[in-house]
């Protein structure tokens, strides 16, 4: 048990924890707005997660597998708000946190950016169909391997987020601001075409 609780918890650390919009956006978050001002965006990332590991969980996702169109629908509307949340790092004001603090990605943010994401998905496809904890209970064992998967998710997110902090000087520097969240916020749209290039 040991074995397959520890082969859980470092796929779930790397499927999750990889670099992709969702880590992106929590770092550059932490980087542009501080740690305590990100705090309701990360909340609503975890939130959103929950829901993808209780969808997925109870089978509803056999309704991507079903219908391809359903999972093209999703990315595309998680692209818009990984966009949209790139724009709001690359765009947030210089050196005036109160005034910065206005655009910061919010709870609803977080939650849809997650809750739409393929590749949370496809993440707990992947987990519950290959890592599941053996109970003798099948409820039991999927429940186990959700909280499992949401303990690993909070401590991946609150590290990608504790990254973006230590940047916060780099990216609230006058010279280079303003360079470096375009360059951070670039960088989240190009792990959103590299997706859209996979499909």
């Amino acid at each position: 048990m040991l074995s397959q609780l520890l082969l859980l918890v470092g796929t779930t650390a790397l499927l999750l924890g990889s670099p992709g919009p969702t880590p992106l956006a929590l770092a550059g978050c932490g980087a542009t707005f501080g740690i305590k001002h990100s705090l309701r965006f990360l909340a609503g990332i975890l939130s959103g997660l929950v829901l993808v590991i209780i969808v997925t969980s109870v089978g509803v996702i056999a309704l991507l597998i079903l219908y391809p169109i359903v999972k093209w629908l999703l990315q595309l509307l998680s692209a818009a708000y990984v966009i949209w949340i790139a724009i709001k790092i690359a765009k947030a004001p210089l050196g005036n946190w109160a005034l910065a603090t206005v655009n910061t990605p919010s709870f609803s943010d977080g939650f849809l950016l997650n809750s739409l994401n393929p590749k949370a998905y496809a993440a707990f496809i992947a987990l519950f169909s290959q890592f599941l904890l053996p109970f003798d209970n099948a409820f039991l064992s999927h429940v186990a391997t959700g909280l499992v998967c949401l303990k690993v998710a909070i401590l991946v997110d609150v590290l990608w987020l504790l990254f973006g902090a230590l940047l916060s000087e780099i990216f609230n520097h006058n010279k280079w601001a303003r360079p470096i969240r375009i360059g951070f916020a670039s960088l989240m749209v190009v792990t959103v075409l590299l997706a859209f290039s996979n499909i």
